[in-house]
């Protein structure tokens, strides 16, 4: 993310008692529903947002990597809205709620570095909307790789890019085969 996170959030949070937690691969460390009483800054590894759809399929909304807040909107709601699980071992550091929204509302320089934070989580936000509004398997991932340098994921990290394009693994693996044959 920005070198806020690395300045002024986790300072932060560790001046106000932020307590850190490891998880390993597929841990979870809320769910939709719990309420929040934590803000998350990501220290290590990588945490995804997920909402489970209706039909089994699992639809990533952030993938949040170190220097990131995990959940930052969660700062203003009473319940999470969606599961947050380690995409592989992770490290984050959690600071209570209402501690961080007081801080905040104390320190100018921190309320506008955070302002800043959730205007780029907004963008990131409006481009996912972007990719998922698309119709088509070719589109969407046309779009993905647009917005990521036109480099995939290595092999092992396909599965989560069909479920952050929201489409299933084995169309996203047909599509790679497509291109790749040129078909």
């Amino acid at each position: 993310m920005i070198e806020i996170m690395s300045f002024a959030y986790e300072t932060v949070f560790r001046a106000l008692g932020g307590r850190e937690r490891w998880l390993a691969a597929g841990q979870t460390l809320f769910r939709r529903d719990d309420p929040v009483a934590s803000i998350h800054a990501v220290l290590a590894g990588e945490m995804r947002l997920v909402r489970h759809r209706d039909d089994g399929g699992v639809l990533v909304l952030q993938r949040a990597r170190a220097g990131a807040l995990l959940a930052e909107a969660s700062l203003f709601a009473k319940r999470y809205h969606c599961d947050a699980i380690a995409g592989g071992p992770a490290r984050v550091l959690a600071v209570g709620r209402e501690a961080f929204r007081r801080r905040l509302a104390g320190d100018a320089d921190l309320a506008a570095g955070f302002a800043a934070t959730l205007a780029r989580e907004v963008q990131a936000a409006r481009l996912h909307a972007e990719l998922l509004a698309m119709r088509t398997v070719a589109e969407r991932l046309e779009g993905w790789l647009a917005w990521h340098d036109g480099a995939l994921p290595a092999k092992g990290g396909w599965r989560d890019l069909a479920a952050e394009i929201g489409v299933t693994p084995e169309a996203l693996y047909r599509e790679i085969a497509r291109r790749r044959t040129g078909a």
